[in-house]
C-alpha cells in the first residue's frame, strides 16, 4: 500500500539532484503537498539545523514519514 510519504519523497529526490537543492527548495515542495502535517512535522524537526542535518524530514497525515537521509541525500518514505 502506497503511503503518502511516497509520494512526496519522490517528488523531492526528484529535485534532489540538482546541486542547487536545499532546505528550503525541500521546504517549498512539500507546501505543495496538502498531505503535509505540518504541526507534526514541526515536532519532528524541533532540534533541525540545516548546516548539521542538511534537510528536514517531513510527517505526512497518514503519520507515514518522508525520511531525508544526509549520506545518501535522498529521502525515503517510512511507514509508521
Amino acid at each position: 500500500m502506497a503511503t503518502q510519504a511516497q509520494t512526496l519523497a519522490r517528488a523531492l529526490n526528484a529535485q534532489a539532484k540538482s546541486p542547487q537543492f536545499n532546505y528550503s527548495k525541500a521546504r517549498a515542495t512539500a507546501r505543495q503537498d496538502g498531505n503535509v502535517n505540518w504541526a507534526a512535522t514541526k515536532a519532528h524537526n524541533e532540534d533541525f539545523n540545516a548546516e548539521v542535518d542538511g534537510c528536514e524530514s517531513f510527517v505526512m497525515n497518514d503519520g507515514s514519514v518522508a525520511e531525508w537521509s544526509s549520506p545518501s541525500s535522498s529521502y525515503t518514505p517510512k511507514a509508521h
